[in-house]
Formats: C-alpha cells, structure tokens, sequence
C-alpha cells in the first residue's frame, strides 16, 4: 500500500474518524502484516531445500532458521531443521528439535524414530528404547526400526564388558570393544572419555588427545575439558597446539582458576620456543641460544618441554662451533628422548671436536631409530671419510684456522705461516722440517682457497692425494706455482 500505519492512523484523525474505524483500519494492516510474515517463511523454506538439495547444510540451516523463527509452532518446519541438525552432527539441536516436535503432534513416528536414532547415536539406549518400542506398536513390520532396535541389546552387553575388561586393567582389549562400540554410538561423550582413559594408560596421548577433543565437541560446558586438553599436549611438549586449547577454556571463562594461570605460563614458554626457532632459522645462534636458555627458566618440571629447549640449545651450539656445550645439551635432551635428528646434531658436534668414533656411533644410532633419515646416512660416509682423512695432513690445522674461516682468513693465516716457517729460516735438521711443512702450508693454502677443492676435502676426500684418484691437485702438479726462480726454496715468494 505505501502507507505507514502512522500515516493511516492520521488520516483517520484528520477526517475525524471513529475509533472504530481506526481500530479496523489497525486490524487490515496487521492482517497484511502476517501474510507477508508467511510469504517470507516460505521463502526461507524454498531456500531451504534448494540448498539441502546441494548439500550445502550450513546454509540449508540458516533458511531453517529463519522459518522456525517465523513460525515456532510449525512442526514440519522444526522437523525439517532437526534432520539438518542431525546430518551436520549437532546431537544436542537435532534431540531439541525432534522432541519439539513430538510435543506438538505426538503420532509423528517418523519423528520420534528419528529422535530415537539420536539416542542411539549418543549411547543413550534406555531412551532410544522406548522411542523405537513406540514406534514397533504403531508400526511393527518396520524393517528400518525393527534392525535398529535389535543393536541395543548387544551394545549394552558390550558395554558391560568394557567395564569389567577395565575393572582388571586390560585397557588394550576394552580400546578394541569401544572402538566398536563407538560404530553404534559415535555421538557418545561417556564412550570417547572412556576410551581416552585407556588410551592415556596405554602410553598412547596422541590418540587420547583425538578422542577427548571429539568430547569437547560433543559436550556443552567443556572448560574441564579444554584444560585437560591443554595438560596431555603441553605433557607432549605441544606447547602451541596447548596455547590453542586453554586459549578455548578461557573463551568459556576469562578467569577460570586452572586454565588462567596455565595460560600464563604457556604464553612465555611459547613465545620463547618461537623466538628461538626463530633465530635459528635468522642463523642468529646466541639468540637462540639464549631464547632456548630461557624456556628452562620457565619450566622445570615437564620433561618434553625441556628436551624442546634442550633441542634447540643442542642445534644452536653446534652451528655456533661451540662443540663442547653441544655436546652437553645434546647428550640432556638425548636422555630425556632418543631423537635421530639431536643424535646428528651431536654426531656434527664430535666432528667438529674430531672425535670420529664417536659421530660415527651417533649417526648408526639415529640409522637405526630411521633408516632413512638421509642426513644420518650421509653423516655417517662423511663421518667415516673424515676418520680416515684424519689419519692424513689437515689442511685446517695446518693454517690454524676454523672450518668455517673465509678466504680472506685463510690468505691470512697462509702469510703468516709461510713467513714462520720459510725454510730460508733455518739450518740443518731444522731445515728439513721447515721444508715439509712449508710445502703442507702451500698445500693447504691451495686446496683452501679453491672452493671446488675445499668442498672435496670437507665432505672427507683430499683433492691432492694420488691414492684419492686425484692425480693433479697442485696447478700443473706443481705445489709451489706462487712461487718464482729455481729451487722451491731459493726465491723471494710473493702472496695471491
């Protein structure tokens, strides 16, 4: 029409109307007023099972939701929701839904089945009993109800079982029994803690984490839950997947008395593991090293949480060349959890210390635990060609410079060396041995300043020895090629 019911009720006034025809003006309008009401119910019911049809449920149920909102008193309409319900796994909507329903037209056995699947969905068998009885009386020769009706019995027994399998500790057998108990009733927060427990004694807390996730979902007050959560996988060493869960027990309440406080101390533990991880990843080893140093501060007691910064300390040591420590960390974190990737760090940590039996034992140790961690595997050759080179000249020692010094170090370790022990600097027995290690420190120098050589004596092969299948190291076969004039050690040498 376009006109407010303001706007009628003035005109009314203005034409000095009667009240009784304003009241029956008011009457038209809302007669309107609900036919449209209806009209957009409709429209929300169409929604609905153009998007059911898709299998699109969310929004099938939004439509839903507006209908029933529309027109509470409609039982198909609320029906029609509760079976949306029950297909997403809202046990709890669909029951309200479907008992809703019952209210309102108490003979709608397609209803009270339905509702009688919910109980059997979540273990409730006594309820589902009684609505399945109900509908045997009206309907005894449906198949559908008939089969249903026939799995309680055996669920119950089951059930039975599982407790008493319990009661003498053979937590294995009753993993079995709820597992297929749990085919019955999936919706069962009783049977999936139940699980969780034997799960928790069996040693297997990744699996009890599944299931007493599935139980928070299930259940509507699950602040316990959350916490307890947050207790197994922060005992794991999870600690973000921890922050996450008690993050959810507070959502439920800000100051809940066990989830705060864990929250808190979570928050730094996690922070400091971050920055950590994250200065290693940056190579800023001393921050790591001194995040790592920190999670220690905060946690005492959990033993996985202090391997994670035991880890990390073990890893950052190592790639800081600070092998004594690393070998220290490395060997905590390996008591508390005989990890292959801690097991490589510490066999690089003897490496770099050259105590080669030592790497060789650690990185068979992490083959054994992974046989085929690819870094052990290849660990293990380069630990065994650096035993052998060992036995050999060192090119680093000889030039007194790390394995990780720069080219322009080792130019400058080379001038000094050469200068000490030019042989024009000694005389006879003397000369001899400056003779052979001057001709190590031109060796050394030439093999350390090629990368392509470098890289072949790290990974443990000497590019000048003959037997290494390495026939011309030295430029031209000939160490001495800085050098000018005659006899190796009859000339002035200048320096690449």
């Amino acid at each position: 029409m376009g006109i407010s019911v303001l706007e009628m009720v003035q005109m009314a006034q203005d034409k000095k109307l009667t009240a009784f025809v304003v009241l029956l003006i008011l009457d038209l309008l809302m007669e309107g007023a609900e036919s449209a009401t209806q009209a957009e119910i409709n429209r929300h019911l169409e929604m609905g099972r153009d998007y059911l049809a898709r299998n699109q449920l969310a929004d099938a149920l939004t439509h839903y939701h507006a209908a029933v909102e529309g027109d509470s008193s409609n039982y198909l309409t609320l029906f029609k929701r509760g079976t949306v319900y029950f297909a997403l796994g809202k046990a709890r909507n669909s029951l309200s839904d479907f008992s809703r329903v019952l209210e309102l037209k108490p003979d709608f056995n397609t209803a009270r089945a339905q509702r009688g699947i919910v109980y059997l969905k979540l273990g409730d068998y006594e309820n589902a009993e009684v609505d399945f009885r109900s509908v045997l009386m009206e309907e005894p020769y449906n198949d559908d109800v008939n089969y249903l009706f026939s799995r309680l019995d055996p669920a119950r027994e089951q059930w039975d079982q599982i407790q008493s399998l319990m009661s003498h500790g053979d937590h294995r057998s009753s993993i079995a029994f709820l597992t297929q108990l749990l085919e019955v009733s999936p919706w069962s927060a009783k049977f999936r803690e139940t699980r969780a427990e034997c799960y928790i004694n069996e040693n297997d807390i990744l699996s009890a984490v599944s299931d007493l996730r599935s139980v928070n979902r299930l259940s509507q007050d699950s602040t316990a839950g959350y916490f307890r959560l947050a207790t197994l996988l922060y005992d794991l060493g999870h600690t973000a997947d921890a922050l996450k869960e008690i993050r959810e027990c507070l959502k439920l309440d800000p100051e809940h008395k066990d989830c705060f406080p864990l929250y808190k101390k979570l928050k730094k533990v996690e922070k400091a593991l971050t920055d950590a991880q994250q200065y290693m990843d940056e190579r800023q080893y001393m921050g790591c090293i001194e995040s790592a140093e920190k999670v220690l501060k905060f946690e005492t007691e959990i033993p996985m949480v202090i391997f994670s910064a035991k880890q990390l300390l073990c890893s950052c040591h190592v790639k800081e060349e600070q092998y004594t420590q690393a070998v220290t960390r490395c060997r905590e974190a390996l008591d508390i959890h005989k990890d292959p990737s801690v097991l490589c760090d510490r066999a690089e940590a003897y490496i770099g210390t050259e105590m080669y039996e030592d790497a060789i034992r650690d990185y068979q140790a992490a083959i054994n635990i992974d046989e085929h961690l690819q870094r052990a595997k290849e660990g293990l050759e380069r630990a065994k060609r650096l035993q052998k080179q060992s036995e050999k000249r060192d090119y680093y020692k000889i030039l007194n410079v790390k394995r990780s010094a720069t080219k322009k170090e080792i130019i400058k370790a080379y001038r000094q060396a050469a200068m000490k022990w030019h042989p024009d600097n000694f005389q006879g027995d003397e000369k001899k041995i400056a003779e052979k290690k001057f001709i190590d420190i031109a060796a050394a120098k030439e093999v350390l300043t090629d990368p392509e050589k470098r890289q072949q004596f790290d990974n443990g092969e000497d590019p000048l020895d003959p037997e290494g299948g390495n026939q011309h190291g030295f430029r031209g076969g000939n160490p001495f090629h800085h050098f000018q004039h005659g006899s190796p050690f009859q000339f002035k040498f200048h320096f690449n």
